[in-house]
């Protein structure tokens, strides 16, 4: 009977076929469960499931050069910059943005008594990326962080000019005024913030490689994404790193059900705010983490290892926690829920009283501002707002009575616009004077 089938062509066919499925499956699947090796079967198999994909993409964005990051639409009526109400301000714009005419990113420094470049910082990515050397922590770099593709992900300016920086999910690094290379930490991978504490030091977002204990004794794939909060000093050294997941497990905050998932990134770590100073609601040093999936502020304690509060509530998928005064924080809440949920938001929350309320809410809706993922907000010291929609590479400035005082929509002189990524605002009159001090005697060559 089975030689009679196989003398059938087209049951033989389907027949092998169907055994082509099951092993291209299972070669799919061993390659995000993490495995390393049959790379010579995994590349080819992978370069064919990505096929619909990258047609997808090129049909959405209308392109057939997808080496560069999608060219934003939803703003393409507005003007690049319009002012809306003159407002001298002394303060700077660290804005790190992609431009489409040189393919690539840069970050600018912004006078927003004027709105314009200052300074401009773009280094030699090339030659940082042949600097690396950790090729296991980092084997796609060359790719995935090429020129074309690269981003400075909140690039943090210091008192000398230089500016620390990662392109999210990738080394950390430091540029001089002169946009040189100063150094590179390439011992784990970098996402996300950068802050800097009360000591100087600058708290970043990380994945620990190897994997924290209980991640390693309960990891499921090998794929599974052990966010970490980590602490530097301006010289790249790691001072501290300790998992999220372990915090949340140290605390009883989570079961064994965070591992039995499939799910290879149930924290996705997207920024730490270190409290400056101490207050009723919380101690110097204390940090604020914003998982974004677990849809949660985490008020931890590095100094004995504990989670003071944990913050959940009207807000889904958030980025971007801050200390605002000395009893509230504010929260962007990217409000992914199921519902009622087409605009973002900016929540308060007042530690005394243990509630939230909307910031600028009827605003924010009537700009259409939403972005899905990343994005951001500042508070200024004279209680206007910005808020950046990272989605669609637009910012915009509302004064303290909630009126629009000017919007920026990243476009380059072709009018292409492309994506910001997590720009920051200086008010401290002494870092604004001296950093004008070094334009004046700027020296560089680029």
């Amino acid at each position: 009977m089975l030689k009679k089938f196989f003398n059938y062509p087209i049951f033989l066919l389907l027949f092998l076929s169907f055994i082509g499925m099951m092993g291209f499956g299972a070669i799919v699947k061993y390659h995000y469960d993490g495995g390393v090796k049959y790379q010579f079967l995994q590349k080819p198999v992978m370069l064919i499931v990505n096929v619909p994909i990258s047609v997808r993409e090129m049909i959405k964005y209308r392109t057939l050069n997808l080496n560069k990051p999608p060219k934003l639409q939803k703003h393409k009526d507005k003007k690049k910059f319009e002012q809306f109400i003159p407002n001298n301000r002394n303060a700077l714009l660290v804005l790190p943005r992609y431009d489409y005419s040189l393919s690539r990113s840069v970050v600018d420094i912004v006078d927003l008594n004027n709105f314009e470049i200052i300074h401009t910082y773009k280094h030699d990515i090339n030659e940082m990326n042949n600097k690396v050397t950790n090729t296991k922590e980092f084997p796609r770099l060359k790719i995935g962080d090429a020129p074309i593709r690269f981003e400075y992900r909140h690039p943090l300016l210091l008192e000398d000019g230089s500016i620390i920086s990662d392109s999210d999910y990738s080394v950390e690094f430091k540029i001089d005024f002169c946009s040189n290379l100063q150094w590179i930490n390439d011992e784990e991978i970098f996402h996300h913030s950068k802050m800097l504490d009360h000591e100087g030091n600058i708290w970043l977002s990380g994945q620990m490689n190897p994997k924290s204990q209980y991640v390693e004794k309960k990891l499921l794939s090998n794929n599974f994404f052990d966010d970490s909060i980590i602490k530097i000093n301006t010289d790249g050294k790691i001072l501290f790193n300790k998992s999220v997941t372990e915090i949340l497990i140290e605390n009883r905050l989570v079961d064994q059900n965070l591992f039995r998932s499939t799910y290879n990134d149930p924290i996705h770590l997207n920024d730490i705010e270190p409290a400056l100073t101490g207050t009723q609601h919380w101690k110097q040093g204390d940090v604020f983490l914003s998982p974004r999936h677990q849809s949660s502020i985490i008020h931890y304690r590095p100094s004995t290892n504990k989670v003071i509060n944990y913050i959940t509530g009207p807000f889904a998928q958030q980025h971007d926690v801050d200390i605002i005064s000395d009893k509230e924080i504010s929260i962007f809440n990217n409000n992914n829920f199921f519902d009622n949920n087409e605009y973002s938001e900016v929540l308060i929350y007042n530690f005394e009283t243990k509630t939230f309320k909307k910031l600028f809410n009827d605003q924010l809706q009537k700009e259409n501002f939403k972005t899905k993922s990343q994005g951001l907000s500042h508070i200024l010291k004279d209680g206007s707002l910005m808020v950046e929609e990272q989605n669609h590479g637009r910012i915009i400035l509302f004064n303290n009575k909630g009126e629009k005082e000017w919007e920026f929509v990243n476009k380059d002189k072709n009018g292409d616009i492309g994506f910001v990524s997590w720009s920051r605002v200086i008010e401290d009159e002494i870092f604004i004077k001296n950093f004008k001090s070094m334009l004046k005697n700027k020296t560089c060559l680029n």
